[in-house]
């Protein structure tokens, strides 16, 4: 039917079959919905207005926290220091807008781009750079998570690991204002997790090992960064995010889980062959390998695995369960960006075409009235 509709209208289903509604990123779906309604002959005047005010003054809000966050990458040089690192931090802060976008979690944000700068720079380590005993070493450190444990790493790992201590130093001073400092203990604990993850990663690639499906979900759960992420977005969203709610995170309830396996696989999808082509095990490459399948056979299966999560996320934010919805939200958002992000291409390697466009969508320009 799409070719006997008006531009506009085909333009709208379009979108609404590559982005359904539960999947969507917030602030796109608004700045996209927007644009369709200005051209609706039957459209309310005011309330367009009023949602374009309130989308111009919520991007202002947005560019000056880019501004800051920029400011403050720029003066940790590690992106000038360790040159093999992605150099992202548009599209990482970004990525916190995702997960929330409303003015009140301004501190949110700020401390989870942070996260979000370390877990890319920690994937870059232990994935294209370091060597396995480097990478021990560091593993051991961080571990031990003292300043005194930098004295065993590499200079390189040095810059990095203090860093790392200084972020959550300085997270820990702007929560203890509020009483609330307890929080980074949990991120800590999820920062640990994460990179076991990794580093287990790296002695299947430097063994040269495909792992069983089984073993390399259970250890995908962790190194898709998800539950790190979760952790992290909670630390700064005021008194809602209780300890009941941090202990809930870090038990690993089945929407974190599905919001993992959501974003491991997704990102395995896309970056298969680039992945392989150096040595990295991909999801893809290990159900091909137990099931003799074709990489075409396993991208249909594992595709059905990522929908079978989705309907978990669905079910799980729509009955009861023992936390705020409020606090789902970030867990089913980060899958949303994760569903976004891989949908065409690895966007958080390569930042082009769809996340190009919303990053200027969504920070760049405003909408004209």
């Amino acid at each position: 039917m799409l070719p006997k509709l008006s531009n506009s209208l085909s333009m709208q289903i379009n979108n609404a079959l590559k982005y359904p509604i539960n999947k969507a990123v917030a602030r796109i779906a608004t700045r996209k919905y927007i644009s369709f309604y200005q051209k609706d002959k039957s459209s309310d005047q005011v309330l367009l207005n009023f949602a374009t005010l309130d989308f111009n003054i919520l991007q202002k809000m947005h560019k000056r926290e880019i501004c800051d966050i920029t400011r403050w990458w720029k003066e940790l040089n590690l992106a000038k220091a360790l040159p093999f690192i992605r150099d992202r931090i548009v599209e990482l802060y970004s990525w916190s807008l995702g997960v929330y976008f409303e003015p009140q979690y301004k501190l949110a944000r700020k401390i989870l781009t942070k996260a979000f700068c370390f877990a890319s720079i920690t994937d870059d380590i232990y994935d294209t750079y370091g060597k396995l005993y480097e990478l021990t070493l560091l593993t051991n450190a961080i571990e031990r998570w003292n300043i005194d444990a930098a004295q065993e790493l590499p200079s390189y790992m040095k810059l990095y690991y203090t860093a790392l201590l200084d972020v959550y130093t300085e997270a820990e001073k702007d929560l203890a204002k509020e009483n609330k400092s307890f929080r980074v203990d949990y991120a800590i604990l999820a920062k640990k997790k994460l990179v076991r993850a990794y580093f287990q990663e790296a002695k299947w690639y430097h063994g040269k090992k495909v792992p069983t499906m089984e073993e390399y979900m259970k250890n995908g759960i962790q190194s898709s960064s998800i539950p790190y992420l979760c952790t992290a977005s909670l630390l700064g969203m005021g008194i809602e995010a209780t300890e009941e709610a941090l202990d809930w995170v870090a038990n690993e309830p089945p929407i974190l889980i599905a919001s993992a396996i959501t974003g491991r696989l997704s990102n395995d999808i896309v970056s298969h062959e680039r992945e392989v082509e150096r040595g990295d095990v991909t999801g893809v490459q290990c159900y091909m390998n137990e099931y003799g399948v074709t990489k075409e056979e396993a991208n249909v299966e594992i595709k059905k695995i990522i929908l079978n999560c989705w309907k978990d996320l669905d079910r799980q934010c729509l009955k009861p369960t023992r936390v705020p919805r409020f606090l789902l939200m970030p867990v089913l958002n980060l899958a949303r960006m994760c569903q976004f992000a891989y949908i065409d291409e690895d966007a958080n390697t390569f930042s082009k075409n769809n996340y190009r466009d919303f990053v200027s969508m969504v920070l760049v320009d405003p909408i004209k009235a």
